[in-house]
């Protein structure tokens, strides 16, 4: 986001210093009256003359708040403009800034709404993508170790793809790709560690559908290779040798120096076999060319 469009840039129209003078005048004048009035009268007086605060300078303590570190207090400025002055263009540009503080804040699920809502309310605008990224970036943030649900992988994964895919060139595109395999590299990894439970149980069949799902959904992340070993190893051990010479063939195409594909080698070769290509109409041989990127 260049400076210019930047919604962190502190933006003072010409005339904000005689709006905001005005609203002191108006304060002024109704503190003024207040002493003429009850208690409850004076609560009501000083929520109008908080109300009429103008956007620009709500949003400029915003701003300033966030830059110095408060960013509870920036938080309330912001969400302050979109309540005072909804759908004006200060409004719009609080509501991303909002979003952005929450994030900061580590308040995720805040960050997503405000987020969402700025998407749903300005589409089209030049802050969207920026918008999309933040919501890519809270669930990215909550991605948990591979042995927990990976429920916050999977939304990262899909609001960072729909920042390449609608926003291809925005300056967030690029990093979106790399947290998308970030992403993809958990979800991957989660898949794996229910494949290994089932093949310590000798639960052949459950662990190669999830092996298999590992280098069919997600074949460009690094459990890829051992995702091949372990079906190597699965159709080794329920005597479909075809089948685990073809696996262990796809992992020496692709990962010829890796120590999983040795490994392999290793077992086949101490019944007298070696790894080889199945045809390529089997499923061997079109992830072959799906793991290449061929």
């Amino acid at each position: 986001m260049s400076m210019r469009h930047s919604p962190f840039a502190r933006v003072m129209p010409s005339r904000a210093a005689a709006r905001l003078a005005v609203g002191v005048a108006v304060a002024t004048s109704i503190a003024g009256l207040s002493g003429c009035m009850s208690d409850d009268k004076d609560v009501d007086v000083l929520a109008l003359a908080a109300q009429t605060e103008p956007a620009d300078s709500l949003y400029n303590q915003g701003l300033a708040n966030l830059e110095g570190g408060r960013l509870t207090e920036a938080s309330k400025k912001f969400e302050a403009v979109d309540r005072q002055h909804p759908y004006s263009e200060w409004a719009r540009k609080a509501l991303v800034m909002s979003a952005f503080t929450n994030y900061r804040r580590g308040e995720y699920e805040e960050a997503v709404t405000a987020s969402k809502r700025y998407l749903s309310l300005y589409p089209g605008s030049e802050d969207a993508a920026y918008a999309q990224y933040i919501i890519g970036l809270s669930y990215y943030r909550q991605i948990p170790d591979v042995t927990r649900d990976q429920k916050a992988s999977s939304r990262a994964a899909a609001a960072m793809q729909e920042v390449v895919d609608r926003y291809p060139d925005s300056p967030y595109a690029e990093d979106a790709k790399s947290k998308i395999r970030i992403a993809d590299d958990q979800l991957a990894g989660k898949e794996m560690q229910i494949g290994r439970y089932y093949l310590e149980r000798r639960e052949y069949v459950a662990a190669i559908n999830r092996f298999k799902n590992v280098i069919d959904t997600y074949p460009q992340t690094r459990q890829v290779e051992e995702a091949l070993a372990r079906l190597t190893e699965a159709y080794y051990a329920m005597g479909l040798t075809q089948e685990a010479q073809a696996a262990a063939s796809v992992l020496g195409q692709n990962f010829p120096d890796s120590q999983w594909y040795k490994d392999s080698y290793a077992l086949l070769e101490s019944k007298g076999l070696k790894p080889q290509a199945g045809s390529s109409t089997s499923w061997f041989g079109q992830i072959a060319s799906k793991i290449t990127g061929a």
